[in-house]
């Protein structure tokens, strides 16, 4: 079996980025290195390796409701970049129960790096 074990990602400031994802986001710091300038955070069962020379990755985070944590993470000063929408329907239940839906949202980290947040939600009710 093959399982993601870790994510670079850039960080101009290691302060900076390791406060917002334990946080903002609830990371986990595992360690840090200095020198040479490296973090480590905890993001569920992978960790993320935040550094000043990694190149900006677009990461997507499973959150409980991303409308909710939209809302968050506005209050917390976040640059939200894309509202929560809707993208996909499930309708054959290729990613998990059959007829979800799965919702989006992107906003920025302190390092201005693209971040995905997704989740998935029964079924809306018919209008």
């Amino acid at each position: 079996m093959i399982e993601l074990h870790q994510v670079a990602q850039r960080a101009k400031d290691l302060d900076r980025a390791v406060d917002f994802y334990t946080t903002v986001l609830g990371g986990e710091l595992i360690a840090r290195f200095e020198p040479p300038g490296l973090a480590f955070i905890r993001l569920g069962s992978a960790r993320l390796l935040l550094e000043q020379a990694a190149p900006s990755a677009l990461i997507y985070l499973r959150v409980p409701d991303v409308r909710e944590s939209i809302g968050r993470l506005r209050a917390a000063d976040v640059t939200v970049d894309t509202e929560p929408h809707r993208i996909h329907v499930d309708t054959d239940g290729a990613f998990g129960e059959k007829s979800w839906e799965e919702w989006m949202a992107f906003i920025r980290d302190s390092e201005d790096n693209l971040v995905g947040l997704a989740s998935r939600h029964a079924p809306s009710p018919a209008a």
